[in-house]
């Protein structure tokens, strides 16, 4: 089953705050917004379904005149992305890869999470390694809009950004604000001379799926400032496929959901406690505690470990590894 994870990594995407422009879009008159919701939503939730998915990144323009650009990067696997909620105005995207082994006997890797929120008052974004603090969305600009927050394979944030869907060329698309990011655990565990990524983000439907479009400014410090490093383009293809386990996903999804509930519930309540996340992490693991977090809910499918002990246990593991934010500089 490790080995199966190790497979796995290769394929997940997985200094003080910095200010980020926002978006270059006026505000959206109240009419339009309002005309324009279903069809928003309805562009989200297509993204739910099963697909082969491909993910290309590639470095291009180099910003430091010293920095050797790598050799493209591409992979891909089996993905499956169900809706697991839908309040109207948010609405909760879950990834789930779906491995098969040389055995023929498949294997399910919890994935990215994506949350969109309509019109929200804040975003929990990243602000300096290893924290995620709440940031307003500026309130000219929350009309019509949505946030889409993205979060690691254990639930902890990754990033978050607000923009708006629009139409251009005969497509559709939404497109993020500014945002910043940490590595992805592709680049941070090479120990590269960047430590983040100023990153536009870009989702757009396909007639066979959709692409998530990714411009990422690898940043790093020169002379005590952050200074641009390389530029990186990320295409992310999900095309409509189901040749493979899907049911895999769907009986690990059943067996596990109310833990992984609580899981989220917990990174909530932590991140309104603490104003934020502040966690330690690993370059190939995420944080500190997503190895733990994600074992016990392979125990609690195997029924190893009953899911009231699991999340006994993940709630303690998430309030004893996090610090709170106000308190960050004076330990």
């Amino acid at each position: 089953m490790k080995n199966y994870r190790q497979i796995a990594a290769a394929l997940i995407m997985s200094t003080a705050a910095l200010p980020v422009a926002g978006s270059a879009h006026p505000p959206i008159a109240a009419e339009t917004a309002a005309a324009n919701f279903e069809q928003d939503r309805a562009d989200i939730l297509a993204m739910a379904g099963n697909y082969r998915v491909s993910f290309n990144m590639q470095e291009s323009t180099r910003w430091d005149p010293d920095y050797e650009v790598l050799e493209p990067k591409r992979s891909g696997g089996n993905e499956v992305v169900r809706v697991i909620e839908d309040t109207g105005r948010k609405i909760v995207l879950q990834h789930m890869l779906v491995i098969t082994g040389d055995d023929d006997k498949s294997f399910v890797i919890k994935h990215w999470r994506q949350d969109w929120e309509y019109e929200p008052a804040k975003i929990l974004a990243y602000s300096d390694r290893n924290i995620w603090a709440w940031e307003d969305v500026p309130e000219r600009m929350r009309t019509g809009r949505w946030s889409q927050t993205v979060y690691q394979v254990d639930d902890s944030p990754r990033y978050a950004g607000w923009g708006q869907f629009e139409t251009q060329g005969g497509i559709r698309r939404w497109r993020s604000s500014w945002t910043w990011r940490p590595l992805a655990r592709r680049d941070a565990v090479r120990g590269p001379v960047y430590d983040r990524y100023l990153s536009i983000n870009r989702h757009q439907p396909s007639p066979d799926g959709w692409i998530h479009w990714q411009d990422n400014i690898k940043m790093g410090a020169k002379d005590g400032k952050l200074v641009p490093i390389v530029q990186e383009y990320v295409l992310n293809t999900y095309i409509e496929y189901d040749q493979y386990d899907v049911k895999a996903a769907d009986d690990y999804w059943t067996a596990t959901k109310e833990y992984w509930a609580a899981v989220r519930a917990e990174w909530d309540r932590v991140a309104q406690a603490k104003g934020g996340i502040a966690i330690d992490e690993k370059a190939d693991t995420g944080t500190v505690i997503s190895g733990r977090l994600l074992e016990m809910a392979d125990e609690v499918q195997e029924k190893k470990l009953t899911t009231a002990k699991a999340i006994a246990e993940a709630r303690k593991l998430i309030e004893t590894n996090t610090r709170t934010l106000g308190r960050l500089f004076t330990m």
